[in-house]
């Protein structure tokens, strides 16, 4: 169990790492950014994500150094431009990913009624955030029906079947999201998520000593990042 960051925390630790790789100014400066994360991630007892995302990210960078200093021509355009677009997302989807595993959806909306965000943006995220992991059961569900017919949903057959594939996968995969999703609008109607009163939660939500190091630590790496610019 590791230490419990404020939502908030979390939120605006996600909005800096948007900026520090919309104004890195090196590839070396992301790599960084991404161990900052990891350390984030270990001291909230998330180990098993802060290895897997700094080994994978340790390919990506690999990749790009490959791309730049070993390739050239056409090729090295290609694959720098994606990998340099990897390099600047990369980043920012290992902190959401952090904070979709540590939070929970009623800490989220204690958190965005407390900074006063409208319910118009509160109840669409709330809804999201109950609807992926519904969507990830159900594609699950949805590859095992394909193997009981042989269909397996493989490199193979989406090149030589691939309209039979889009088929028993994309269709009910898009029905069943579609339905779930109104399922869940509807329970959360039905729990009084808009009732303009004052919300209460059992989540307790608070700014401490550790949220306010934790901001710090990243706002002085966006000033790094921002002087090493000029």
């Amino acid at each position: 169990m590791g230490v419990r960051f404020d939502p908030r925390t979390k939120l605006l630790l996600l909005l800096l790492c948007v900026i520090c790789t919309m104004f890195a100014p090196s590839l070396r400066y992301e790599l960084v950014l991404v161990c900052l994360i990891a350390v984030f991630s270990l001291l909230s007892g998330q180990f098993g994500h802060a290895f897997m995302g700094t080994l994978f990210y340790g390919m990506i960078y690999a990749g790009t150094l490959l791309s730049v200093t070993k390739m050239t021509g056409t090729t090295q355009a290609i694959f720098a431009a994606f990998l340099g677009l990897v390099n600047k997302v990369y980043p920012c989807g290992f902190m959401a990913g952090l904070m979709i595993k540590t939070t929970k959806t009623g800490e989220f909306m204690a958190a965005f009624y407390k900074i006063h965000i409208p319910n118009r943006i509160v109840i669409p995220f709330a809804v999201m955030l109950r609807y992926l992991p519904v969507v990830k059961e159900d594609w699950h569900y949805i590859k095992d029906a394909m193997r009981m017919r042989d269909i397996s949903p493989s490199i193979k057959n989406i090149c030589l079947r691939p309209i039979m594939v889009a088929e028993c996968l994309y269709v009910p995969l898009m029905m069943a999201a579609s339905n779930t999703a109104d399922e869940l609008s509807i329970a959360a109607v039905t729990r009084g998520i808009e009732n303009p009163n004052p919300r209460t939660s059992l989540a307790q939500i608070k700014f401490l000593l550790r949220d306010l190091l934790a901001v710090f630590a990243f706002s002085i790496y966006l000033v790094i990042g921002l002087i090493g610019m000029v």
